[in-house]
């Protein structure tokens, strides 16, 4: 393997945490997601060829992707996120060169935490500074989010690209997924501090009912927006969605009725946190996690578990999970002063209820896309 310092360029994107307001950003809702310190680095350098070449800091595998034939990679162990970044920053217009591309992750893989997006995020951003374009971070977001879904195959919104490109270190976004406006946020919790906890069960998007999901709320869409007059799911009141819930198979009921309420704890979430308010924050926390079990039915039994363990300790102000669902991470507002004491309690209560070990990560708030010549 190449020494980094052999590389022209070091460039890299975040992993995120979304604190609330999950499975909205594809029915258009606002969401509040911030990036991580948990990045995905592309070391790069031109090589004068029609190739990429691909290699990782993790693994022994190296990957050649053709220029000309970057559509035939999509079903690539490794290698398929960035030939789908590859090809969708061409189809945009983008000038492509040939590259070696040293790929250093450290946003675990399956955890909720979109290790996906940063990949993606950072391989577009890489692209761009080595055929010395300056890539602009919502561009390169959605871009990225074209990837996702129509090279990778996951139905996904905006939120994971849009927090990977344009994180601010410090504050969280407050993102209309409809129109893409943002609003920092500075992240004011006090006396207490973010947790995020890996339950540790595998888990693809894929390959879980996360697309079957979309696929009931965009159903739920068209059944409603004539009768309630709406643009995108989010759009929809509580008002009108008890008047109209009828117009509704009983499960996609539950899913929009969801959507409705974690939409208006997003809202109540961002003043919490602009006020410092943690103690409300972690009550809207709790709810979330309690809608997206019982309402979307996306966490399991790992996730439950980890959310009940640290919910059921005194220095814990609010849990829930985080991301897609189906496994991966939860997120938690704990005392400072009980951080340690809180992870080892968890950890051990987690491991009795499933026989899985957690994991239990430090991390900062950080910048999105960052570029360094080397």
């Amino acid at each position: 393997m190449a020494n980094k310092e052999d590389y022209e360029l070091k460039v890299s994107a975040a992993g995120r945490v979304n604190l609330i307001g999950e499975h909205i950003d594809y029915c258009g809702g606002k969401v509040f997601p911030a990036a991580l310190g948990m990045r995905n680095t592309v070391y790069v350098r031109a090589n004068g060829t029609n190739k990429i070449n691909l290699s990782w800091t993790t693994l022994s595998d190296k990957v050649t992707l053709e220029l000309d034939k970057l559509e035939e990679y999509c079903s690539l162990k490794y290698g398929n996120y960035q030939a789908g970044s590859a090809l969708m920053w061409r189809k945009a217009g983008h000038k492509l060169v040939g590259c070696d591309m040293l790929q250093d992750c450290t946003v675990p893989f399956g955890s909720g935490l979109s290790s996906s997006a940063a990949i993606e995020v950072s391989t577009i951003a890489a692209l761009a500074a080595v055929a010395g374009e300056k890539a602009e971070p919502v561009e390169v977001a959605k871009i990225a989010q074209r990837a996702e879904r129509e090279y990778a195959g996951v139905n996904c919104g905006i939120m994971d690209q849009y927090a990977s490109a344009c994180g601010k270190a410090g504050h969280a976004m407050l993102l209309d997924c409809n129109t893409l406006e943002c609003e920092y946020v500075p992240v004011k919790t006090g006396d207490c501090s973010l947790v995020i906890i890996n339950c540790n069960k595998p888990h693809s998007l894929v390959d879980s009912r996360y697309n079957e999901r979309r696929r009931e709320t965009d159903e739920a869409f068209q059944l409603l927006k004539a009768p309630a007059k709406i643009n995108c799911l989010a759009e929809l009141t509580a008002e009108s969605f008890d008047e109209l819930k009828s117009l509704l198979p009983a499960k996609i009921r539950l899913r929009v009725k969801h959507v409705v309420e974690e939409c208006e704890r997003v809202r109540l979430a961002a003043e919490a946190m602009k006020t410092g308010d943690m103690r409300a924050l972690g009550v809207l926390l709790n709810s979330s996690h309690a809608s997206l079990r019982d309402l979307y039915e996306v966490t399991g039994k790992e996730l439950d578990a980890l959310a009940d363990a640290a919910q059921s300790h005194s220095a814990c102000l609010g849990s829930r999970m985080t991301g897609g669902g189906f496994g991966g991470c939860t997120v938690s507002i704990v005392k400072t002063n009980a951080l340690d004491e809180f992870g080892e309690y968890v950890k051990e209560k987690y491991k009795k209820a499933t026989g899985y070990d957690a994991s239990v990560y430090q991390t900062e708030i950080s910048d999105g896309i960052t570029v360094e010549k080397i």
